[in-house]
C-alpha cells in the first residue's frame, strides 16, 4: 500500500479527479462519491476541504486554469496578439463548457449563484493578458490609451463572455476576427 497522501498533493488529486469526472458526466452527473473514489480517499476528506459539489467544480476548473495559463507574448502587433488571445480564451472556454456544462439551472439552483457570481469565482487572482497586451499597444503607439475608457478596455470580454452563455460554446475564429478587426481596433487605434 502506498503512503497516504496529505495537504496540496491530496488537493491536486482531488482537483484532478473532479475535472476528469466533470469531462465524463458534466456537473448534473458530478458526485463527491465519484471524485473521492476516483482520487482514492473518502467522501468526509473532500467535504472538510469543499462545501459541496458546486465549491469543489469551481476549485477544479480553477486548478486546470492555472495548470494551462493563458499568456499571449508580445509579437509587435495588436491585431495579432488580441487574435492569439481570443484563440487561447476559446480553447479553454471550450474545454470548460465540455466539461463543466455550467451554465445549466442545476448548478445555480444548487449553488444560489449567477453567471457574474461564477465568473467571478472562476478568474479570481488569474492573470489579466488583455491589460497587459493594450499597455504593450499603447506604448508601441498603435492605440490611443485615453480612448481605452473602461466600457472599451473591457469590449471583447463582454462579447466573448456574451457569446459563451448565450450559445455554450466558444465564439467562432471568423466571428472573434470581425470582432477584432471590425469592433474593437476601430475604436482605439490611432487616427
Amino acid at each position: 500500500m502506498g503512503e497516504r497522501r496529505r495537504g496540496a498533493e491530496l488537493e491536486e488529486a482531488i482537483l484532478d479527479a473532479a475535472w476528469l469526472e466533470l469531462a465524463e458526466h458534466g456537473y448534473a452527473g458530478l458526485t463527491m462519491e465519484a471524485v473521492a473514489e476516483r482520487a482514492g480517499t473518502s467522501r468526509p476528506v473532500l467535504a472538510r476541504r469543499w462545501d459541496g459539489k458546486g465549491p469543489l467544480a469551481v476549485a477544479a476548473i480553477r486548478q486546470q486554469l492555472a495548470k494551462h495559463p493563458l499568456v499571449v507574448p508580445d509579437r509587435g502587433d495588436l491585431r495579432t496578439e488580441l487574435l492569439e488571445l481570443l484563440k487561447g480564451t476559446a480553447e479553454r472556454a471550450t474545454g470548460i463548457a465540455a466539461a463543466f456544462t455550467l451554465l445549466s439551472s442545476t448548478y445555480f439552483s444548487e449553488t444560489w449563484s449567477t453567471p457574474k457570481d461564477l465568473h467571478a469565482a472562476i478568474v479570481q487572482g488569474e492573470a489579466r493578458p488583455l491589460s497587459a497586451i493594450l499597455e504593450r499597444a499603447a506604448k508601441r503607439g498603435e492605440i490611443d490609451p485615453a480612448k481605452l475608457t473602461p466600457p472599451v478596455e473591457s469590449l471583447l470580454s463582454v462579447l466573448f463572455r456574451h457569446y459563451v452563455i448565450m450559445n455554450f460554446s466558444a465564439p467562432p475564429p471568423a466571428l472573434r476576427k470581425a470582432w477584432v478587426d471590425e469592433v474593437f481596433l476601430p475604436l482605439v487605434k490611432v487616427r
